[in-house]
C-alpha cells in the first residue's frame, strides 16, 4: 500500500485497533515517520491508546481522545487531529472507529484527506463475527461507512479470526469469504492478517500475509 495515510474501518470487533497498531509499527520499522490517530468515539473498550508506551518507545506519535481509557466515555475528538492532514512530512495511520457512527468522526478531516488523494481506506472484514458473516451484511456494513464518512474504500484486509484460539485452518477457510467479498465489491484484498505465531506456517500459501501481534488490553 504505503500510501501517506491509512484509513482502517470496519464494524466492532473486526480487530482494526490492533491493525492500525501493527501497521504503524510496520511502518516505523521501514524508517517512516510516523503519526497514529485513534478517532474512535464511539467504543471506549478496546483503542490503540492501550498501546501508547509501544507506540511511543518506537517513536510513534500517539493522536487520540484525551478520555480514552478514562471512567468517562465523552464523544470529543483529539484536538491536535488537523495535524493529519497538515504534516505531509509524516505517515498516518488512523483507526476510524466502529461502523458508519464511528465513521462520522472521520468527516472533520475527510475533505481534505480526499483533495490531497494520497490514502488508503481499507474495510477491515471478518467472517467469524456474527454480523458480517456473508457477502450480503458485510456489504451493507461496508456501504453504512461510506456514506457517514463521504469517502470510498479503496481495499479489503481480511481479519478473518477466533482470537486465540484461530488455527490455520480458520485463516485458510477464510480466504473464500475474502475473495467473494471482493468480487461483490470491485474492491482488492490487500492483506491477509494472521497471528504472528502462525506466519511461518502460513505464509507460503497466502498471497499478501501481515502478522499480527496482539494488542494487549489495559484494564
Amino acid at each position: 500500500m504505503m500510501k501517506r495515510v491509512t484509513l482502517f474501518c470496519g464494524h466492532y470487533g473486526s480487530g482494526k485497533t490492533n491493525i492500525a497498531v501493527n501497521y504503524a509499527l510496520h511502518l516505523r520499522r521501514s524508517g517512516e515517520e510516523v503519526t497514529v490517530a485513534d478517532l474512535d468515539i464511539v467504543n471506549p473498550y478496546f483503542r490503540t491508546k492501550d498501546s501508547r508506551k509501544e507506540l511511543e518507545a518506537a517513536g510513534i506519535r500517539l493522536i487520540c481522545s484525551e478520555y480514552a481509557n478514562t471512567n468517562l466515555d465523552i464523544p470529543a475528538l483529539p484536538a491536535d487531529l488537523y495535524a493529519i492532514t497538515d504534516d505531509k512530512g509524516r505517515y498516518a495511520v488512523i483507526d476510524v472507529g466502529g461502523d458508519d457512527r464511528g465513521a462520522l468522526a472521520l468527516g472533520r478531516i475527510s475533505p481534505a484527506l480526499r483533495e490531497e488523494g494520497n490514502y488508503e481506506m481499507l474495510a477491515v472484514i471478518n467472517c467469524y463475527r456474527p454480523l458480517t458473516q456473508d457477502i450480503p451484511s458485510t456489504l451493507e456494513v461496508l456501504g453504512e461507512i461510506e456514506a457517514a464518512c463521504g469517502m470510498r474504500f479503496t481495499g479489503l484486509v481480511n481479519n478473518s479470526n477466533l482470537g486465540e484460539m484461530t488455527s490455520a485452518e480458520d485463516v485458510l477457510a477464510s480466504l473464500h469469504y475474502a475473495e467473494e467479498v471482493s468480487r461483490a465489491s470491485g474492491l482488492p484484498v490487500c492483506m491477509t492478517t494472521v497471528r504472528a505465531s502462525l506466519y511461518e506456517t502460513l505464509k507460503e500459501r497466502i498471497e499478501g500475509l501481515f502478522p499480527l501481534d496482539l494488542q494487549e488490553k489495559i484494564c
